[in-house]
C-alpha cells in the first residue's frame, strides 16, 4: 500500500500558507514524476499552494495534478541563457510572492529566474557552482540511487532521512471528459489497446508495433497509437499493417495523449513519457525495457507488467543509451510481438475477472 499515511513524512506547520514554486524537469515523463514531489510538500505543508514552472507542451498535464494549484506556463530557450526571458519570468515569479522555491534542475540556467524574483529560500542541489542562486544548497545527489529521490529529497528537511516508500504520481482525469473525448473522436465504448511506440532516443523503441496491432485487431480488440508529431510516421506502419481497427492518434495536443491513455483498457508504451501518463493516471500499463533499466526508470506506480528482452541477458544490458552501438538492437529485437500479445490478454483477463 503506497499512500501518505505510510510514507513517514511528518506534518509541519498547518498554518503556514505562503505559496511554493517547484521548478521541474520538462521532459514529459519527468514532469510526470515530479507530481510526486508536489505529494511531499503538500502532506509537510497542508495549507502551502504548490504552483508548478510547466512548458505549453506539458501544461495540459497540470489540469488533471491533485495538488497543484497552478501551472506558470512559459517556455525557455533550450540553447541559449535569454536574459531578457528570465527577467520577465522573474517578474512573473514575484507577482505571486512565492516564498520558497525547490529546483530540481542541476543548471545555473533552471535556478536564475528564482533568483532573480528575490524568492527568499532557494532549495536545490549544488551543480554548475550556483552558489548565491541556490541559497539552501544541498549536498550528495550523487549518492542517491534513482532520479525519483534525487527530486523527492528536495522536499524534505535538509538531512532528513529518506521514507520507505515516496507517494506515486497521480494524475486524476474526470469520467465525463473521457466519455466526451472518445465521442468527439468516434471512438466507440469498447475496449481498446493503446500503443506509445515513441521515444527519446531510437534505442528505446520496441520493433514490433505493427505487428502486435494486427494481432490485437484480428481478436476483435480496437487499438489507439498514441503520440506526438514525431511518432506520425510510425503511426502510419501501425495502422496500414493494423487495418480499420487501428487508429492513429497522434498530434500536437498532449491533452489528447492523456485522454487516450486514461480511456485505454491496457496501454503499452516504451520507457517514454506517455507510459508514465498511463500508469499515473492508474491504467493497467505494460513498459518495455530493453536498453534502460526498469528499477531506474519505470514509474513509482508499478506496471501491470515490465516487458524485457527474455531470452538471454545481453552483456551491454542496461546501456543507457539513445541510440544502440553493439549487439545489433537485440534487447529490442528478440522481443517477439506474440509474448507481447500474450501478456496484454492475460493483463486484460485480469481486469475482466475484477
Amino acid at each position: 500500500m503506497n499512500n501518505d499515511s505510510v510514507i513517514g513524512i511528518e506534518t509541519q506547520d498547518a498554518s503556514d500558507t505562503r505559496p511554493i514554486l517547484v521548478i521541474p524537469y520538462v521532459w514529459i515523463g519527468d514532469f510526470v514524476r515530479g507530481q510526486t514531489v508536489v505529494r511531499v510538500l503538500r502532506k509537510r505543508w497542508p495549507n502551502r499552494p504548490v504552483d508548478l514552472l510547466v512548458t505549453k507542451l506539458c501544461a495540459p498535464l497540470v489540469d488533471y495534478m491533485p495538488g497543484v494549484r497552478a501551472g506558470v506556463v512559459f517556455d525557455l530557450p533550450r540553447s541559449r541563457l535569454a536574459l531578457a526571458q528570465q527577467w520577465a519570468l522573474a517578474a512573473e515569479f514575484r507577482k505571486r510572492n512565492y516564498a520558497t522555491a525547490l529546483v530540481l534542475p542541476r543548471t545555473w540556467k533552471a535556478a536564475l529566474a528564482p533568483a532573480l524574483a528575490g524568492i527568499p529560500e532557494r532549495i536545490g542541489f549544488f551543480g554548475e557552482a550556483r552558489f548565491g542562486l541556490i541559497n539552501a544548497m544541498r549536498w550528495g545527489e550523487r549518492r542517491l540511487p534513482r532520479f525519483i529521490d534525487k527530486n523527492a529529497v528536495l522536499a524534505l528537511p535538509d538531512g532528513a532521512p529518506r521514507p520507505p516508500e515516496w507517494p506515486v504520481p497521480q494524475l486524476k482525469v474526470p469520467a465525463d471528459e473521457i466519455a466526451k473525448w472518445r465521442q468527439a473522436n468516434g471512438l466507440g465504448s469498447g475496449p481498446a489497446i493503446a500503443l506509445g511506440p515513441g521515444s527519446v532516443g531510437e534505442s528505446k523503441r520496441w520493433t514490433y508495433y505493427p505487428e502486435a496491432a494486427r494481432q490485437f485487431a484480428e481478436r476483435g480488440l480496437d487499438v489507439w497509437v498514441v503520440g506526438g508529431p514525431g511518432e506520425k510516421a510510425l503511426a502510419q506502419q501501425i495502422t496500414a499493417a493494423g487495418g480499420p481497427r487501428v487508429r492513429d492518434l497522434t498530434g500536437t495536443d498532449l491533452r489528447n495523449g492523456v485522454l487516450a491513455m486514461a480511456a485505454a483498457s491496457v496501454a503499452i508504451s516504451n520507457d517514454s513519457g506517455l507510459m508514465h501518463i498511463a500508469a499515473a493516471i492508474g491504467t493497467p500499463t505494460m513498459g518495455i525495457f530493453g536498453p534502460t533499466s526498469p528499477y531506474l526508470w519505470a514509474p513509482l506506480n508499478g506496471l501491470a507488467a515490465t516487458v524485457l528482452q527474455t531470452k538471454s541477458k545481453l552483456p551491454c544490458q542496461p546501456c543507457q543509451r539513445t541510440v544502440c552501438t553493439m549487439n545489433d538492437h537485440r534487447c529490442m529485437r528478440d522481443l517477439a510481438a506474440e509474448e507481447v500479445v500474450g501478456i496484454a490478454q492475460r493483463v486484460l483477463a485480469q481486469i475482466s475477472e475484477r
